[in-house]
């Protein structure tokens, strides 16, 4: 196709010539001392024209000839940088290939490479991404030393620009070395919007868990599950783990209550961690503020799941003691409504037996401490209770009896 467009531009130069030079009569006259030359204006228009090419081409050979060594030497700077991106390409391919040693070296290689070539000397993106792949693989050849030396050059090189990579990269090996502070120094360098990305932020929770702040790791790990970086179910797994961790950290009420005041109100409104509050309340002598984080949970018991009402049901057994009279019309409306269902009625049993009222108390205890589902610390309650229940009415056979059933759930 192209070839027939040239052709046919060729048969219209050639019909515009022979159009507009064919009946061309004209004369040139040139006087050059005393002689006279008379040329057709055809010829001379000709002859002009490859004056010019001429003229232009000798221009163009003598600057060819001048700029012969400044583009010899661009050539050569050109070949310098083609070989220091190759041996950067061979680095990654031997890095990704588990080949640290060789990775190193191409690493290295390219370094030199750069070094000679006015392109690249100044260029500290791939200054740093060399170092990086040099540090990687001593970090995998556990050369600890100069993996940090050439962190510490790869951070030089990025001064002025991003060492975002870099950075990440010193606090994921520095958990890798078991050094959580390390790490947390090397995250707090990051700008604010490179420390809210979703690998940064896993970072920082490793390394708060690791440095046993869990209260810090507990707001980290909202923020990743806000950013959707785990599934609903493990989010909320971990957000329970971290705030039994937290928990287990107070060693006062007065601590227990601030801590409980610096959750997160999506936090205070999980049952399961409300019960594992309560519970520690209760280990620290406070019932009184276990049964307050509790009862906006018995008041809505059947807006919560089954596991749930389990958990808030064994938090109110250890924290029934000195329970008061304005928790019975709740008690009494929940074993009504899951009687089937032995967390709760042995919570309610305990209750009615820590209020003493052993005529509700004593079949909703003799169902918990016969249920096997229940935990063997639980049923041993029930059967004590019972027990307690056989000597106010003076039969001491049957509390023996249910001392004897205790004792075997140990």
């Amino acid at each position: 196709m192209r070839g027939v467009i040239w052709l046919v531009l060729i048969f219209v130069v050639a019909v515009v010539a022979a159009t507009t030079l064919g009946s061309n009569d004209g004369l040139v006259s040139l006087y050059w001392g005393g002689w006279r030359t008379d040329l057709s204006l055809n010829l001379f228009v000709i002859a002009l024209v490859g004056a010019c090419v001429l003229l232009m081409s000798a221009v163009q050979a003598i600057n060819a000839l001048i700029s012969l060594p400044q583009r010899a030497g661009a050539w050569r700077a050109l070949r310098r940088e083609r070989a220091a991106q190759a041996a950067l390409r061979e680095a990654l391919g031997e890095f990704f290939g588990a080949r640290y040693g060789r990775a190193r070296k191409a690493a290295q290689r390219a370094l030199q490479i750069a070094d000679g070539a006015p392109a690249l000397s100044g260029d500290g993106e791939f200054r740093m991404i060399a170092h990086l792949l040099a540090a990687g693989s001593l970090h995998r050849l556990q050369d600890r030393a100069r993996r940090d030396e050439a962190l510490q050059q790869a951070l030089q090189a990025a001064r002025g620009g991003s060492d975002d990579a870099a950075r990440l990269l010193a606090a994921e090996w520095a958990l890798e070395d078991r050094d959580a502070a390390r790490a947390l120094r090397s995250l707090e360098a990051l700008p604010p919007g490179a420390g809210r990305r979703t690998q940064a932020l896993r970072l920082k929770l490793q390394a708060l868990r690791m440095d046993r702040r869990p209260l810090e790791a507990l707001h980290t790990a909202r923020l990743l599950a806000n950013h959707q970086a785990f599934s609903p179910i493990v989010a909320q797994s971990l957000l329970r783990s971290l705030v039994g961790e937290t928990l287990e950290g107070a060693h006062d009420i007065q601590q227990l209550r601030r801590l409980w005041s610096q959750f997160d109100q999506a936090d205070r409104r999980d049952a399961q961690v409300a019960a594992r509050a309560a519970q520690r309340a209760c280990q620290l002598d406070a019932n009184e503020d276990a049964r307050v984080w509790l009862r906006p949970f018995w008041d809505r018991l059947s807006d919560i799941a089954r596991e749930d009402r389990e958990a808030v049901a064994m938090a109110l057994i250890d924290a029934r003691g000195g329970i008061g009279v304005d928790w019975l019309p709740r008690l009494e409306s929940a074993v009504q409504a899951f009687s089937h269902e032995n967390a709760v009625v042995a919570a309610v049993g305990m209750v009615f037996a820590e209020r003493q009222l052993w005529g509700k108390a004593r079949r909703l205890l003799e169902q918990a401490a016969a249920a096997p589902a229940l935990p063997a610390r639980t049923r041993r309650a029930a059967w004590r209770e019972l027990a307690r229940l056989a000597r106010q009415e003076s039969d001491e056979a049957q509390a023996l009896r249910c001392e004897q059933a205790a004792a075997a759930l140990d």
